[in-house]
């Protein structure tokens, strides 16, 4: 395909950016530290640091995957909700068509991470998945897309951030006293507890009153959205993504000092932060992709993207590693210690070309 026949009002970068986020969510972790379990150097080592999360504080490259996942979710809304809008679609196919979107994320998050297939209620998880977060994010931003002004969605995005902060600082967490942002004495976790009992996550992750963050972050992605789809030229788009991207991570790492940047309970200093770098990541794809038309380079990417959210689920379901293990079994004496990471790169491959396969034949599984 060349580059005149794409179609210009496609927004290719999208694409991309959604692709190389799923790229290292199905693939990046594991692989780099079998790669560092064989090399034992360095730099294995620090790609292997890169792509695991940090105990509690801090954070790593392999943090932003999860809300870019989010915020690409975000990015795509104003495209699809106002198509519809203004369109012959009412409002009760619009809300039939969100509550089931959110129902099947929820459904397949209970499969991917949340144990449902093992068929045994003391496993059960309700609410432990990026699936579920992205419900959560992408439910409340379409309805602050469908009626609230863009004032009002910034109003709404501060909000989520401060009341979320308010809520992990102020409250009393009984037996241990006022909430602190530190492991098993933080208020959103003891609510997890007291809200989902025997069927929360089981490890330091918050999800409940964690929604209010991951609104948040979905909300930064319409707004990249919300840009992308202006009447502005697309290099004033690209500059625009760049310095938001720029002042939300230079705020977030500024609030970062009081209130500290942690994932795993997904602070507003995070969400700031991760927000920035998303929208930097983007303002890049952007100028490469769409300002500049240079998008060959990104073709596994789109391949990726298109079909995200059956990658991520066939990802976890399937352990294609394993299938690659029964099919290279006979490389394992040449490579040793290397075996691991051959299989990791022999199973994506095998993804892979099931995603290029559905690509090549215009079949995109959408919820």
């Amino acid at each position: 395909m060349t580059e005149q026949a794409i179609k210009p009002n496609r927004i290719l970068s999208i694409d991309a950016l959604r692709g190389f986020d799923m790229l290292f969510i199905i693939f990046a972790d594991r692989f780099f530290a079998l790669l560092h379990k064989g090399g034992q150097t360095p730099f294995t080592g620090f790609l292997a640091n890169q792509f695991s999360h940090p105990d509690w504080f801090g954070s790593t490259f392999y943090d932003i995957i999860m809300p870019l996942f989010l915020f690409m979710v975000g990015a795509v809304i104003p495209f699809s909700l106002s198509k519809r809008m203004q369109g012959n679609t009412g409002k009760a196919q619009i809300y039939k068509k969100l509550f089931k979107r959110v129902l099947i994320l929820f459904f397949l998050g209970w499969i991917v991470q949340g144990n449902l297939l093992a068929l045994d209620i003391n496993t059960f998880k309700i609410f432990s998945n990026t699936l579920q977060a992205i419900a959560v994010g992408y439910f409340f931003s379409c309805l602050a897309f469908i009626y609230l002004s863009r004032n009002g969605r910034y109003i709404m995005f501060a909000a989520c951030l401060i009341i979320y902060a308010l809520i992990l600082t102020v409250p009393n967490v009984p037996g241990v006293g006022q909430s602190v942002i530190l492991p098993d004495k933080n208020y959103a976790l003891y609510f997890d507890h007291l809200v989902l009992g025997r069927f929360e996550d089981g490890y330091q992750y918050t999800w409940v009153l964690t929604g209010f963050g991951f609104i948040a972050t979905t909300l930064s992605g319409l707004f990249a959205g919300e840009l992308i789809k202006s009447t502005l030229p697309r290099k004033k788009v690209a500059l625009y993504l760049l310095l938001a991207g720029i002042a939300g991570l230079a705020l977030g790492m500024i609030w970062g000092i009081w209130h500290p940047i942690v994932k795993k309970i997904w602070t507003s200093s995070f969400v700031l932060a991760s927000s920035g770098v998303c929208f930097i990541l983007l303002a890049i794809f952007y100028w490469i992709i769409d300002v500049k038309g240079k998008y060959k380079w990104a073709f596994m990417f789109k391949v990726i993207g298109m079909n995200a959210i059956t990658a991520y689920v066939l990802s976890h379901v399937i352990s294609f590693p394993d299938i690659a293990d029964f099919l290279m079994f006979g490389l394992e004496q040449y490579t040793g210690a290397y075996y691991g990471a051959l299989t990791t790169l022999g199973g994506f491959g095998l993804l892979y070309l099931i995603l290029w396969y559905m690509y090549k034949n215009n079949t995109y599984i959408k919820i």
